[in-house]
């Protein structure tokens, strides 16, 4: 079993859910995407992404975009743009300094899902695939070691109202927040790149 540690070990013990945790491991965690997760994720409008800092040191962030923006594009890999965005580059800046990764998508629209995605990336500003991403200024390329299925029970329905004006679209003028004119930024803001 590599999925586990001793502290999800002691858990699963405390709670008796050793050999149900062993099962799960067995029968539904892969290494490679299926077609079924591709199209899953590609039908997604965002995602939650955690990286880590050199010293362990966590953190979680939002990841959005249109349908098709995170997609798996080989068995073995999968992609995503990053976006102009605040300038901190917490995530990608983590990734280049600790490449294990997280990633949780969630289906919330028809029938509830929830898939995780564990492995390692690699942040990329100059790739072939960069192109096919509208507005992107960087590609991260994940290779999985952890696929799995989570539970939905817990998912609570929602539905889009709107599109988010902000993500990058094929001839759309790209809309800037507002924040980066407040004057407490508007010095520092670089000019956009992508």
């Amino acid at each position: 079993m590599v999925m586990y540690h001793q502290g999800n070990r002691d858990l699963q013990d405390a709670f008796g859910t050793r050999r149900l945790a062993d099962r799960m491991e067995e029968r539904i965690r892969r290494t490679a995407f299926t077609e079924e997760d591709g199209a899953f994720i590609a039908s997604l409008r965002f995602f939650f992404l955690a990286t880590a800092t050199a010293e362990g040191h966590p953190d979680c962030s939002f990841k959005g975009g249109d349908p098709g923006f995170a997609r798996v594009v080989a068995p073995d890999l999968l992609v995503f743009p990053d976006y102009d965005g605040n300038g901190m580059f917490k995530s990608l800046g983590n990734l280049c300094a600790n490449p294990r990764i997280g990633l949780l998508f969630i289906g919330m629209e028809d029938k509830p899902r929830r898939l995780r995605v564990n492995g390692t990336a690699q942040v990329v500003l100059e790739d072939p695939l960069l192109g096919s991403f509208e507005g992107a200024q960087a590609l991260v390329r994940v290779t999985p070691e952890d696929i799995f299925p989570n539970c939905p029970r817990n998912i609570p329905r929602h539905q889009v109202v709107e599109e988010s004006p902000y993500v990058p679209r094929c001839g759309v003028e790209r809309a800037e927040p507002a924040w980066k004119s407040f004057e407490i930024f508007a010095d520092v803001v670089p000019p956009r790149h992508a």
